[in-house]
Order: structure tokens, then C-alpha cells, then sequence
């Protein structure tokens, strides 16, 4: 490996990571409304899909896919579908929330979330093709003078996954300490608008992009 761009690499990689998306959104309100072991579910779910399309894009299949415009427009699709999904979801909880307040039932954390953590974690970020369009325009820019850029890419990529997955661990653990304090129903409410808003913008500019 060509370690001279790494330095780069890392600050790069530092911007992007901290730049809040829809999976540090997805992280943060599961973490907090569910706990540790469904944030870290997501998360596994999450970086389960990443891994997909960083091989995608190392592999060869990734370049493939760019150069069908179709494919590229289904998954934009898909994924913004997906986001608006969820965003109804937790709208939707929120009204069920306040329909059993009004009627005089405990509604204090909202209904509760039954769906798969990991599946959700996975489907939000494998149905964002902004993952794969990043893999083939972020790491090819920091292969220098590998004498096997394949080697290069895949330690880039792997030094790039832990990283993030060491910052969304941080929001899970974080989120989950903090649950019981920040578990007020005025709270859970502003934060379920926020995420819901997050993700309807997120989906926006998928479209629109």
C-alpha cells in the first residue's frame, strides 16, 4: 500500500463521517427510543450494506452500474421510497401517540417499534446510492502510487469503515446513556419530527440530485 495520501485520506474521511445523514439519524432515534441492542443492530445492518457496496464498487460492478443511467434512477428511487417510509412511520407514531393521550391512555415513549433493526439499518443504506456514487468518486482519488490499486482501495475502504463505524458506535453508547434523561414525551416528540424531517429531506435531495 501507498501510505503517502493517507494523512489526506483521514481528514477527508473525518469531514464526511461527522457530516450528519440519514444513518446517523436512523442511529440516534433508535438508540435513544430503543436502546443498545437495537442501535447496535442498526448499526450492524447499516455497515452490513456498506460492505455490499464498497465490494460492489471495488469489484468492478460498481463502475457497471454508474454507466446504466436506469439503474441508477430505479435506486434513487427505492431509496428515497424507503426514506419517506420511515419518515411516515414515525408520523404516523406520533399521531397514535397523541390519539391515545387524548384519550386518556399512557403514551409517554410512544407506540412501541416493531420492526427488525437490522433490517432497517440495512435496507436505509443499501437503497442509497449516494454510498456506492461515493466509493467511486471518494477512494479512487487516494489510490497514489499503489503498485495494486485493488490492495489500496480495499484498505482505504477498510480504514474508512471502521472509522465510521467507530462514530456511529459512539452515537449508539451516547444515545442509549443518555435515553432515560432525555426519555420526556416532549423530547421524544421533538425528536421523532426532527428525524421525520431529516429523512423526507435526505429523500428530497436523493431525487433531486
Amino acid at each position: 500500500m501507498d501510505l503517502t495520501p493517507m494523512p489526506a485520506f483521514l481528514l477527508a474521511s473525518a469531514i464526511v463521517i461527522l457530516t450528519p445523514g440519514v444513518d446517523a439519524f436512523l442511529l440516534l432515534r433508535t438508540s435513544l427510543r430503543s436502546g443498545v441492542r437495537p442501535g447496535l443492530l442498526t448499526l450492524a445492518g447499516i455497515h452490513s450494506a456498506s460492505i455490499v457496496q464498497v465490494a460492489a464498487v471495488i469489484s468492478g460492478l460498481g463502475a457497471l452500474i454508474t454507466r446504466q443511467p436506469a439503474v441508477l434512477s430505479v435506486l434513487k428511487w427505492i431509496g428515497a421510497a424507503y426514506l419517506v417510509y420511515l419518515a411516515a412511520t414515525i408520523l404516523r407514531g406520533l399521531w397514535l401517540t397523541r390519539k391515545e393521550s387524548a384519550a386518556g391512555g399512557l403514551a409517554a415513549t410512544g407506540p412501541a417499534d416493531t420492526a427488525n433493526p437490522f433490517v432497517r439499518g440495512f435496507l436505509s443504506n443499501i437503497t442509497n446510492p449516494k454510498m456506492l456514487l461515493f466509493s467511486l468518486a471518494f477512494l479512487p482519488q487516494f489510490v497514489g502510487s499503489a503498485a495494486d490499486p485493488a490492495v489500496q482501495l480495499i484498505g482505504l475502504a477498510v480504514v474508512f469503515l471502521v472509522l465510521a463505524a467507530g462514530w456511529e458506535l459512539t452515537i449508539v453508547l451516547a444515545a442509549a446513556r443518555i435515553a432515560d434523561r432525555l426519555r420526556h414525551p416532549r423530547f421524544a416528540k421533538s425528536l421523532d419530527m426532527i428525524s421525520a424531517a431529516a429523512f423526507l429531506t435526505i429523500s428530497v435531495g436523493l431525487v433531486a440530485s
